[in-house]
């Protein structure tokens, strides 16, 4: 695990030295569903209310919420692969340009490509080398399967076997495998370390930062808080289809604090800090919010909270927290 944060450092070094534009930035995104109930009422869930994101080559950003929250969402909305039912408002740029739905189909699975939450993504009857030798492109026809599948830990066998063969575990790597092969820019990886033990999900999250030291950007969507301080440059938390904070990891590991009331909730309720349970539920999509869609559930909230929206307020320079008292 040491070697995660030694490379964590020297990532955030490089970024420090040679970014100067976004790769991926999103500006009060929403997503509404539109649907018809058992009385053929016209129903809207607000999936996601108001997301903001910024992201640079080199960087990963992880996107925190519980489940149910909506994130997995996300990565469909940046994809354009989200329900035909869906309205989506707000800007998104793709390296400072307007990611319009024609744009996100030429780009998807070229310059953007998803890790996804289900191990049965891959093609059944294929077998795996031919998968992800597809995606090494012509010019670099030197990045051999093999050498991929050694940087990934995974044995040379695999390429003749089919994707019934591999376990939850081998199918994650071989999704990471695909990634190093193909030129995207932009990996998000959708919930990539459900079901893995401690060892398997530190493998996992070196292989991320891998594909970070690859001058890619990364998007992690998880709920385990704990794995994203691991190795993300920046958390963005995610509650009720809304960002309520983003938060660099040097303020954390210099001490500092989470600033909002549910970012503290979630560290809170990690077993090392006293597995202090959230209580309440958070607002139900189909539910209009007048004012902070955590204000039933803090402790420091005020009537102002319950009548008033706030605000994402910058902090520093790319920190942000969504709160009246924080």
């Amino acid at each position: 695990m040491n070697i995660v944060y030694e490379l964590k450092h020297e990532t955030n070094e490089e970024i420090e030295q040679v970014q100067t534009h976004f790769l991926l930035e999103i500006k009060n995104m929403s997503l509404t569903i539109e649907r018809f109930n058992k009385g053929f009422a016209r129903e809207c869930l607000y999936a996601i209310r108001d997301f903001h994101l910024q992201i640079q080559h080199g960087e990963v950003v992880a996107v925190v919420g519980a489940s149910g929250s909506g994130k997995s969402l996300l990565a469909d909305a940046i994809l354009g692969i989200q329900p035909k039912n869906s309205v989506i408002e707000g800007s998104v740029n793709y390296e400072n340009q307007p990611l319009t739905e024609k744009r996100k189909k030429r780009l998807r699975g070229n310059d953007i490509m998803l890790i996804p939450q289900m191990t049965n993504a891959l093609d059944p009857l294929m077998k795996i080398g031919k998968q992800v030798k597809a995606l090494v492109k012509q010019k670099n026809k030197q990045k051999t399967v093999e050498e991929i599948f050694r940087k990934v830990g995974l044995d040379p066998e695999i390429y003749h076997q089919i994707p019934s063969a591999c376990s939850g575990g081998m199918i994650r790597r071989i999704f990471i495998a695909m990634a190093l092969a193909s030129e995207a820019k932009l990996i998000i990886a959708d919930e990539p370390t459900n079901g893995l033990d401690a060892e398997a999900l530190d493998e996992l999250l070196f292989q991320l930062k891998m594909l970070a030291r690859d001058h890619r950007g990364v998007v992690m969507i998880t709920h385990d808080l704990e794995a994203a301080m691991k190795i993300a440059d920046k958390i963005a938390v995610f509650y009720a289809g809304e960002t309520v904070e983003i938060v660099d990891r040097k303020h954390l590991k210099k001490g500092g604090k989470f600033r909002h009331p549910y970012s503290r909730a979630l560290w809170n309720a990690l077993p090392q800090n006293g597995f202090i349970p959230i209580e309440g539920s958070q607002p139900s999509p189909a539910e209009e919010l007048a004012g902070c869609s955590f204000a039933d559930r803090c402790p420091i909230a005020t009537r102002k909270c319950r009548a008033e929206k706030p605000e994402l307020q910058k902090i520093g320079k790319y920190e942000m927290v969504r709160c009246f008292y924080a």
